[in-house]
């Protein structure tokens, strides 16, 4: 690319036949460096910002690209936290309906050994029942004979 120094050092070979007045040339020259200088730093300017802007696109792909990652890594946690939470549950679950087994056989243990037992104190009352009818008996008896006694 040509450069505004480029243009500023041109020189033409002078002809002395149909050739260009030097001042028109050289006033042509001044406004063409001019224009050529403004485009030419404008031109620098742009390649700057486009090298800025390329830059901030690197580090804002750089920011997407860690994003995703994270939330892939997140996604892959919530899903493990949720695979550990719902296996915590059926654990939990299991545990209850195990404890409920035991409570269950338990209670039921408890009303077994309260039947022996409450059959135990109704046999004990059977008996104090006939030994106290018994005795009863063998009391009436004795008054029975103590009438008789008299009696005669």
């Amino acid at each position: 690319m040509i450069t505004p120094l480029d243009i500023e050092n041109k020189t033409f070979s002078k002809q002395i036949v149909n050739g260009y007045s030097t001042e028109e040339v050289h006033e042509f020259m001044t406004t063409l460096l001019k224009d050529y200088e403004k485009i030419y730093k404008e031109n620098i300017e742009y390649k700057d910002k486009i090298a800025v802007l390329n830059q901030g696109i690197q580090h804002y792909k750089s920011i997407e690209e860690t994003l995703q990652n994270a939330l892939i890594v997140a996604q892959g946690t919530a899903e493990t936290v949720k695979q550990n939470a719902k296996a915590e549950a059926d654990n939990i679950v299991k545990e209850a309906e195990i404890n409920a087994i035991k409570s269950v056989d338990e209670i039921n243990q408890k009303v077994v050994e309260k039947q022996l037992q409450l059959d135990e104190a109704k046999k004990q009352f059977d008996i104090y029942k006939a030994k106290m009818e018994a005795l009863l008996i063998s009391q009436l008896e004795i008054l029975k004979e103590i009438n008789r006694g008299e009696d005669q």
